[in-house]
């Protein structure tokens, strides 16, 4: 299948088995400047959505073989098609179909027979709102966040950028379609927290010298949660506090083990030096950071490794 230009229009794919209809939607959908695709049936459907990725989905409800509610079920069981809105296309307007339509995972429906003006109007309003979530998922993806959108009721993963999806599968074994009960513990524990005005904790996982670490972004919708993911080991903090501090490797490893609290003695033990040389090299560390207490360099330490830079 040729490959779809993005920067030119917004792609449309219509799925509909009565050819009148097809063409009626494609014209008008033409003409008003979008890039059209058209399937027949559920299967074509399926696959032209994985191939394409269309900006909206506009899906008959009613077909021979597989439906448009199966259809609908189907896109939004699979991770790269299930961020699509779908706009169902039906002639049922009874309470039962359309909360059908919604259950299957629609965004919208327009009723038959169809009016291209009403299908346009109601086409930029979910094209608008998919391009501002597909402009924020690109710019996580592209600064290298680890982010993940989590509905904290059915603890589905709304979306997720490939950093979180890596780090899940690392942490945790689990489809990642569902949100690990973790990560729904963690959710729940922090949002517990803000409740009661206190600070959430961040500590999510921990795996030997690595810890995986979580904090709340924003709330995107009915109770869907960004939660921002953050890999924490002893080797990288060390080395965000050389960066940091311009240290030295040694004096770097000092001021880590004063951050988790470590005496002079037990950092000794843990470096194969005399308590006098680690003091020594806490007199560096306390020039280079501007500070003169251990609680002092300690906090200034935290802060920049909880930062990451």
């Amino acid at each position: 299948m040729p490959r779809v230009d993005r920067s030119i229009s917004d792609i449309v794919l219509i799925v509909d088995d009565i050819p009148e209809n097809l063409a009626l939607l494609h014209d008008a959908l033409d003409e008003a400047g979008h890039t059209v695709l058209v399937a027949t049936n559920g299967e074509s459907a399926l696959q032209r959505a994985r191939q394409s990725l269309p900006d909206v989905i506009l899906l008959d409800a009613l077909m021979p073989g597989m439906d448009g509610f199966e259809v609908a079920r189907r896109l939004k069981a699979d991770f790269a098609t299930q961020h699509i809105p779908i706009v169902f296309m039906t002639a049922l307007t009874e309470t039962e179909h359309v909360v059908a339509a919604f259950a299957a995972g629609g965004a919208d429906y327009v009723t038959k027979p169809i009016r291209p003006a009403e299908v346009l109007a109601r086409i930029a309003a979910h094209v608008q709102n998919a391009r501002r979530m597909k402009q924020a998922r690109t710019a996580l993806d592209a600064f290298g966040q680890a982010t993940v959108a989590v509905h904290a009721a059915t603890g589905k993963v709304v979306w997720q950028t490939p950093l979180a999806r890596k780090l899940l599968s690392e942490y945790f074994a689990n489809p990642e379609e569902v949100a690990p009960p973790e990560l729904l513990k963690w959710i729940a524990d922090a949002r517990r927290a803000r409740r009661e005005a206190r600070e959430p904790g961040v500590l999510l996982q921990a795996d030997g010298s690595r810890r995986l670490l979580a904090s709340f972004h924003d709330q995107t919708g009915d109770d869907e949660w960004l939660v921002v993911l953050r890999e924490e080991s002893d080797a990288s903090a060390i080395e965000s506090l050389i960066a940091a501090f311009r240290l030295t490797q040694r004096e770097a490893e000092v001021l880590y083990w004063v951050v988790q609290g470590k005496t002079s003695n037990d950092i000794g033990d843990i470096l194969g030096n005399s308590p006098r040389t680690v003091n020594k090299h806490l007199e560096h560390v306390f020039e280079k950071l501007g500070v003169e207490t251990r609680t002092a360099a300690a906090n200034l330490a935290l802060s920049k490794i909880r930062s990451g830079n």
